[in-house]
């Protein structure tokens, strides 16, 4: 886990130093890691207001002392918590994908009703598929897995799906992802397309669902609450 920490912690600090707004992206990561303002401002020693000018650029530019600090201090709430984010961060690591292509990795100590997953995604279903349980999640980043991943890469993602759901975020239609698992086997056992409302939805997305036998639902929930509610599973 310590290897983990430190790639992460080289990744955020790397992200913010070289932002053209550091501060948003501070910003970011507080939120990603769900802290607010004032329990970072606690951990670091300083006044709220001293983390909300940095975010907002009434500060000039944190200098790498001051982001250095602040991502451990980020890093080390997060442990104190349990090291949740800690822990997604390395499972994606371990599968050996970029965390901008995989959102997160996790496989369940025991099998989670379809329908249990479904509330955690804010899920509404299209299609009902032959399984009703998942064992596991995979959230995939469509655009940057298409754009990103070799054809190797795309088949190991995809083909480490076996009871699982994969949700695909950055959907438009829905037809590059449902299209790619034809070529895939075994199909999961569930896939959620977020981002997208019924109407948007591919004409023949439901017809490939059927087919292949797998649940199909879509999401337009804060794909960050969804995180959050997918570790609890």
């Amino acid at each position: 886990m310590s290897d983990a920490r430190e790639e992460l912690s080289r990744r955020i600090a790397g992200e913010i130093t070289l932002s053209d707004d550091p501060g948003a992206t501070l910003r970011k990561w507080r939120t990603d890691f769900d802290v607010s303002q004032t329990e970072l401002a606690d951990q670091l020693d300083v006044s709220s207001s001293v983390v909300s000018d940095y975010e907002s650029g009434r500060r000039e530019s944190p200098g790498i002392g001051v982001v250095r600090r602040t991502v451990d201090g980020l890093l080390d709430i997060d442990e104190r918590r349990g090291g949740g984010r800690l822990r997604q961060y390395a499972r994606v690591l371990s599968a050996g994908f970029e965390s901008d292509i995989v959102h997160d990795l996790r496989e369940y100590s025991t099998a989670v009703p379809l329908e249990e997953f479904y509330e955690a995604m804010g899920a509404t279903e299209i299609v009902r598929g032959e399984q009703d349980h998942v064992n596991g999640h995979t959230v995939i980043n469509s655009i940057e897995a298409i754009t990103r991943l070799s054809s190797e890469e795309f088949y190991r993602l995809y083909g480490q799906s076996t009871n699982r759901a994969l949700v695909f975020t950055n959907v438009t239609r829905g037809e590059s992802p449902l299209v790619a698992l034809r070529v895939v086997s075994p199909t999961p056992n569930a896939v959620v397309l977020h981002g997208i409302e019924d109407g948007d939805l591919w004409d023949h997305a439901a017809d490939l669902a059927r087919v292949d036998g797998f649940s199909l639902a879509i999401s337009t929930r804060d794909l960050d609450d969804c995180l959050a509610d997918l570790q609890a599973l």
